[in-house]
């Protein structure tokens, strides 16, 4: 299937905050690093907030492709179900598939820093741009209410508090690992960072 021009220009744009920041994204800038002729990202996007807001809802759907299957609850009965128990009863993995799944979430977003430092790029501008503001917290629900969800299923008391912690945490592991001083975690270290977490808000 052919590549929409849209989406021509909006990857474009989310390589350019990546590699150049801000300050980089022009749009004769975009129509080069897709390789269109001249004006055609102007065509697609005349302002330079419609610009953004093109690339944050491109980078919002690209987020979701790849987080989609970890963040939807697919456990009967919750991932707390009693048919995680041993044979007599001892409990064999209270919290299930939860943590491995959430690392594996935060894994996806650090083995493509392209999008992430994009879409920091994004929430830093969306501090100055109250139109860009409300286009992002409404792309973030997206992420937010799918977690709220995740803890409703594996038994969170309050499962709205909770998300906020979760994705809180979520961010400073990643951004300590893309733009901090940290180093990337393993996948093994964020499986323990997720169970040590889950089990702090859910015991």
């Amino acid at each position: 299937m052919p590549v929409k021009r849209s989406d021509q220009v909006a990857e474009a744009a989310i390589s350019l905050l990546a590699e150049r920041g801000m300050r980089g994204l022009t749009h004769r800038a975009v129509d080069e690093a897709a390789g269109l002729p001249p004006g055609s990202t102007s065509n697609l996007a005349r302002t330079r907030a419609a610009l953004l807001e093109l690339t944050l809802s491109r980078l919002t759907e690209l987020e979701e492709q790849a987080l989609s299957a970890l963040l939807t609850p697919d456990v009967p009965g919750g991932t707390s179900d009693k048919s995680l128990d041993g044979p007599e009863g001892e409990a064999r993995n209270p919290l299930g598939d939860l943590p491995g799944r959430l690392a594996e979430a935060l894994h996806v977003q650090l083995r493509d820093r392209r999008r992430t430092l994009a879409r920091y790029e994004l929430a830093l501008e969306a501090t100055r741009r109250p139109e860009l503001r409300v286009i992002y917290d409404q792309a973030g629900r997206r992420f937010r209410d799918p977690a709220v969800a995740l803890l409703a299923a594996a038994g969170s008391p309050d499962p709205v508090r909770h998300a906020r912690r979760l994705v809180a945490y979520g961010e400073g592991i990643m951004f300590d690992a893309i733009a901090g001083a940290g180093a990337e975690p393993s996948l093994d270290e964020l499986r323990a960072a997720m169970r040590e977490l889950l089990t702090g808000m859910l015991a």
